[in-house]
């Protein structure tokens, strides 16, 4: 689940470089550049481990998201929500299989003093024996002008 985060991430970056380099609109008059970005019941399937138990596995995920982004002169934000369903099976078939639902999100907010990047991502799942899966993590950095972290965490629960 942790790769669906680092996956979710990766792919609001993506989308949002490859959202800015299609036609943008002047915001305001400002010189500002905007765009946001809709995908509607994306598939993907991915090797990873289920960061409750450890487990490995495929993570087949089916999801909506929108990711939206502005430029200007003094910087930039980004925002990105990725929400859908989820079936992880394990590799060993002895071990549980869990499918349910997950959210993310993610902002970056840079200017000419500092860059603040945060995240939150959540997790509910049933399990194939009637358990429970429940996985919440939250992140942020910030940087100075002089790309000094001043603050960073990364929280991951597993309930």
């Amino acid at each position: 689940m942790r790769r669906l985060v680092q996956f979710g991430i990766a792919v609001a970056t993506v989308a949002g470089l490859v959202a800015l380099g299609a036609p943008a609109a002047l915001a305001g008059g400002n010189g500002a550049q905007t765009f946001t970005q809709h995908d509607h019941n994306v598939t993907d399937m991915i090797p990873t481990t289920n960061p409750c138990t450890g487990d490995a596995g495929t993570l087949t995920e089916t999801y909506n998201d929108v990711f939206h982004g502005t430029i200007n002169k003094t910087g930039s934000w980004f925002t990105g929500t990725i929400e859908g369903q989820f079936l992880f099976v394990p590799t060993d078939p002895t071990k549980i299989s869990y499918t349910g639902h997950f959210a993310t999100w993610f902002g970056d907010e840079n200017n000419l003093r500092n860059d603040v990047e945060h995240s939150t991502f959540n997790v509910h799942g049933t399990g194939s024996d009637g358990s429970t899966l429940i996985f919440h993590d939250n992140a942020q950095a910030t940087l100075n002008a002089n790309g000094v972290v001043t603050v960073s965490f990364d929280h991951a629960v597993c309930g």
